[in-house]
């Protein structure tokens, strides 16, 4: 995966949880069941480590493992120790059959684009998985174009780590092409770190799309959903929640 901005500068990864708040991670409940039943789990992309966190603190006795190739989200991450933390990206890390669950959560997926890095991504976790095991992840559903929702007049106000109030506006910079695009985060405020801006790129997958990889890479489809409630997939879901397994 490539490392944004917002994820490698100290100052901004430690604005991500403010901005993106317990109360309003709807992904978390989902995946949080699918930990809490699985007995080794990896974390794919799990940032500054809080979706393992609550999974260790609502009792998870087993092996938790995060994985990010971010190291100024790990840092973050790395303050409970009681959770194993790698950084780089799967392929580097490369382990064999020794997780029954990993999982993908914040749209993570999405930051791999090209058609032979998800291959090869995808690759890597059937090799990461026990017989048996599950992976488990989302993409938002690029039929829901949820990307008309980021412009500037959805600017927001977070208050980051001392006091600071941080404005973050999202734009667009290469729109939807039918596989990726490219936006802009900016953000500016009192403080000596910014302004600052962080440009990512995103690939979009159909669920169709979803599937032929998956199997392609010797992994069965087992559900998908529309949402984080389970419900089912219809054209506008906001989300493509897979559940695939070895």
């Amino acid at each position: 995966m490539k490392t944004d901005h917002l994820f490698s500068d100290p100052f901004l990864a430690g604005i991500y949880d403010v901005w993106n708040p317990r109360k309003k991670r709807k992904d978390y409940d989902f995946y949080l069941g699918q930990i809490l039943a699985a007995d080794a789990v990896l974390d794919v992309g799990c940032g500054t480590g809080t979706l393992l966190h609550e999974a260790r603190d609502r009792g998870h006795a087993g092996r938790l493992c995060g994985l990010d190739p971010a190291p100024a989200m790990l840092e973050y991450a790395q303050r409970r120790t009681d959770i194993e933390w790698f950084a780089g990206d799967l392929q580097s890390v490369d382990p064999i059959a020794e997780f029954d669950l990993i999982v993908m959560s914040g749209h993570a997926f999405q930051a791999i684009v090209s058609d032979s890095d998800l291959r090869d991504f995808t690759a890597s976790i059937r090799q990461a998985l026990v017989p048996g095991g599950q992976f488990i992840f989302e993409t938002r559903n690029p039929l829901a174009c949820a990307w008309k929702d980021w412009t500037s007049q959805n600017a927001e106000t977070v208050e980051a780590p001392g006091g600071v109030n941080v404005r973050i506006t999202t734009e667009l910079i290469k729109p939807f092409d039918g596989q990726t695009l490219t936006f802009a985060h900016s953000f500016s405020g009192d403080h000596p770190s910014l302004p600052q801006i962080s440009h990512s790129t995103l690939r979009f997958l159909s669920a169709g799309e979803i599937q032929k990889l998956l199997i392609d890479a010797g992994l069965r489809v087992e559900q998908q959903f529309g949402d984080f409630d389970g419900s089912a997939l219809e054209q506008q879901s906001p989300e493509i929640i897979t559940i695939a397994a070895l």
